[in-house]
């Protein structure tokens, strides 16, 4: 049996927040219905085509947008059977990415009765001012209700969202968010250093913002590191961060280069050694387009570039049974120069990127490999 992840995307959103480079849209109410529909028939017949093909199902599914929760209960809970019918594995990690606005506890019942046992809640800060200049409509009180109201519901395992770098932030409101985070006794954070993206509002308009430079960006994530261990919630990722035992499943997935189907526009997948993906265009995939081949994926290059994203590193035993060869010489060979300096661990294992490193990490890759 061959497990896979499967993940939807959903590319509605109320508004469009001044950072966000995800292919998402203000859609109507017929729209979010429609596109539902279409959507699960292309659930299902991915699913027949590929249980005829080979025998698989999938032990993640991952809702991600845009931003599902807008899809509604009712619309969510229709994907979510069709997935199920069959094909997800009985110990499935089911995640829902929501904004915690307008969230009430019927909402989350609906999901929790429907499968759904893993919430991802868009934080981004807890300081008002900050959550205002990122586009966020909820306040901190509101992103508060949410959690408490999930956890209500029966859902233990949730994330928050957290991002580092945005306009006016300090270490001491960075502080605040990650407090309260703790407070609300969510297993799991992913924390993400601000990335200004090529048409997005802030790209257009970074002149008119206080941006915390790069030391100061670079100090944040430092102490954010060492505030979420301190708590028991253990790095295990560049920008992911849980309790023992709630590491995403999902996204392990595509760190570990295993395979994953994403059905949606934009969505990208990963099988039988070929990735190929759906344009960015949501008329195209309602009228049924087809994936666009984006070549052969999972050699080595690319599977070390993406476990090196991970604290436990490249691994020269499950490089061998993989490749049916050890990490090769020439990246100790290049690697040297950074483990003599901090940034890069080696030990009988293989090599990890040190906290310092990750820092660096797209740089150091690009060498290495």
């Amino acid at each position: 049996m061959k497990n896979i992840g499967l993940y939807l995307h959903i590319p509605f959103c109320k508004s469009k927040c001044p950072y966000c480079d995800f292919y998402s849209f203000s859609g109507k109410d017929e729209q979010k219905d429609q596109y539902t529909s279409v959507l699960r028939e292309k659930i299902l017949s991915s699913i027949s085509t590929l249980q005829s093909d080979t025998e698989c199902k999938a032990n993640t599914l991952y809702i991600g947008g845009g931003t599902p929760s807008v899809l509604g209960a009712k619309n969510l809970e229709n994907l979510v059977n069709a997935c199920n019918s069959g094909f997800l594995t009985d110990d499935a990690e089911i995640t829902v990415e929501c904004n915690p606005y307008g969230l009430d506890e019927d909402f989350f019942k609906a999901l929790y009765d429907c499968g759904v046992n893993r919430i991802s809640l868009g934080l981004q800060s807890a300081v008002d001012s900050e959550r205002r200049i990122l586009g966020r409509l909820s306040d901190r009180n509101q992103v508060e209700k949410a959690v408490k109201t999930a956890q209500k519901v029966g859902f233990n395992n949730i994330t928050l969202d957290v991002m580092l770098g945005v306009p006016e932030q300090t270490e001491k409101s960075l502080q605040g968010t990650l407090d309260f985070c703790v407070s609300l006794g969510v297993p799991h954070i992913s924390a993400y250093m601000l990335k200004l993206e090529e048409n997005t509002h802030f790209y257009k308009n970074q002149n008119k913002y206080n941006f915390p430079d790069d030391d100061l960006t670079a100090d944040m994530y430092l102490q954010m590191c060492e505030t979420l261990e301190n708590q028991g919630i253990m790095q295990y990722e560049i920008s992911n961060f849980a309790r023992k035992g709630f590491e995403s499943r999902h996204n392990l997935k595509y760190w570990h280069c295993e395979e994953y189907l994403g059905l949606g526009p934009s969505a990208h997948s990963f099988l039988d050694g070929k990735r190929f993906y759906y344009d960015r265009d949501f008329n195209a995939f309602m009228n049924g387009a087809t994936p666009i081949d984006d070549g052969f994926g999972g050699d080595f290059t690319e599977y070390a570039m993406l476990n090196l994203r991970l604290v436990e590193g490249l691994n020269e035993n499950k490089v061998l049974e993989r490749f049916g060869h050890n990490i090769p010489k020439e990246v100790y060979e290049k690697s040297k120069i950074f483990i003599d300096n901090g940034y890069i661990l080696k030990n009988e294992n293989g090599l990890a990127l040190t906290r310092k490193g990750f820092l660096m990490s797209n740089s150091i890759l690009a060498d290495i490999l």
